[in-house]
């Protein structure tokens, strides 16, 4: 039988400025994303929807949790697989298109880890096992469209 995992979380808008959404320019697009016993995340839509550029947004929020999941699957498998890692960053992009319309969705992200691994390491398996972490990422796999990889992988010289 199949394991079911749930996640709850509140999300409060706190962009009325007084007159609520009386028009679509008189309220903040801000809001917080609460989790039970963790920092709230403040948020707002991308700044290209009126949004404030110091906060996240949903767009940035979804990208990071495609590259968190692979890098943490990825570092599972070194982890088992026996490949020391001692650094790993992922500059990641994410395309979305809008429609004339106005709706919009992504149609590919890109993974780009960097990933430093121990002296005398494997990079062939280093590099593979960013494969079958794509296959084991539960955010990848919920996705109607590409998420690609591209790892570059160094030997530390320590």
């Amino acid at each position: 039988m199949a394991k079911k995992h749930h996640y709850t979380l509140t999300v409060v808008w706190t962009g009325d400025q007084g007159s609520g959404t009386s028009r679509y320019d008189a309220y903040s697009r801000d809001h917080l994303v609460r989790v039970p016993n963790k920092p709230a995340i403040e948020a707002s839509s991308d700044p290209a929807f009126r949004g404030d550029p110091a906060r996240h947004n949903p767009e940035e929020l979804f990208v990071a949790s495609l590259s968190s999941c692979h890098m943490l699957w990825y570092l599972h498998l070194c982890a088992t697989s026996g490949i020391v890692v001692t650094g790993y960053s992922d500059e990641a992009l994410g395309t979305m298109e809008e429609t004339a319309k106005g709706a919009g969705r992504f149609t590919d992200v890109l993974l780009r880890p960097h990933v430093t691994i121990g002296a005398g390491g494997d990079v062939e398996l280093a590099t593979r096992l960013h494969e079958e972490a794509h296959r084991f990422c539960f955010i990848a796999n919920s996705v109607n469209f590409p998420v690609r990889c591209e790892p570059h992988i160094d030997i530390s010289t320590l």
